[in-house]
């Protein structure tokens, strides 16, 4: 099967979407092992946003963004709507849109996080989000981030935003593995920036991986952005 998706996003297509738009990949996480007993990963299909993938060079402060737009390529394939994700532009429009940001963030290259993804995918696609907010530790994110994520992907089977405050890079989290050496998640990492890397690439240099929970920053609170979808999709 082609993992490179050139896609139709019907009338609605966004001129600022076309740059770079037969680079994208789809479901980059497929082939992976998993490492444990219990798994809970995503279903469907998404395309995989990193730095630069659309032709503007976003590095240092777009990870966030381009975790947006991979959760918001899953609602596309999902048909829960046919609008394709949101360009940087349309994402900061929005925000300033609806009082969440000043006039002086459209251009600039300000941070989102978790709280801003669950705007902004409520805004283009009517969708809900939980923000879970976990606090430093390993005994939080064993028993509220995993146990969270196992519900999600369980119940609705969507891409996961994760950030925090001394780890403060946003992940698309894709799936939760839990066993009796502990737990590790999916990671689809947003930071890659340059010429285009097939999915076995990706998965050898590390942009998308299984990491254990205990690597995680210790000292670091998190939150989880959880689109609210409805249902799984098989």
């Amino acid at each position: 099967m082609n993992n490179t998706a050139a896609i139709d996003w019907g009338t609605d297509h966004n001129p600022g979407l076309t740059n770079g738009s037969e680079s994208l990949l789809r479901r980059v996480h497929s082939g992976l092992d998993p490492p444990d007993s219990r798994c809970s990963i995503v279903s469907g299909d998404y395309l995989y946003y990193h730095y630069g993938c659309d032709g503007q060079d976003d590095r240092g402060w777009g990870c966030g963004y381009r975790t947006v737009q991979t959760m918001a390529s899953w609602l596309c394939f999902s048909r829960e709507s046919g609008r394709p994700p949101p360009s940087l532009p349309d994402i900061q429009q929005a925000l300033v849109s609806m009082g969440d940001k000043e006039d002086s963030f459209r251009g600039s290259r300000g941070w989102i996080g978790t709280f801003e993804a669950s705007l902004v995918l409520d805004f283009f696609y009517d969708v809900p989000c939980r923000v879970v907010h976990v606090r430093g530790g390993g005994a939080e994110l064993e028993e509220v981030a995993v146990q969270e994520l196992h519900r999600h992907f369980e119940t609705h089977g969507s891409p996961v935003m994760m950030g925090g405050d001394r780890d403060n890079s946003s992940k698309g989290i894709l799936g939760v593995c839990s066993g009796k050496h502990g737990s590790s998640v999916l990671v689809v990492d947003p930071h890659y920036y340059g010429k285009p890397l097939d999915k076995t690439e990706l998965q050898t240099h590390g942009w998308v991986r299984w990491i254990k929970v205990s690597s995680l920053d210790q000292c670091s609170f998190y939150n989880l952005c959880l689109p609210l979808t409805g249902k799984r999709h098989v």
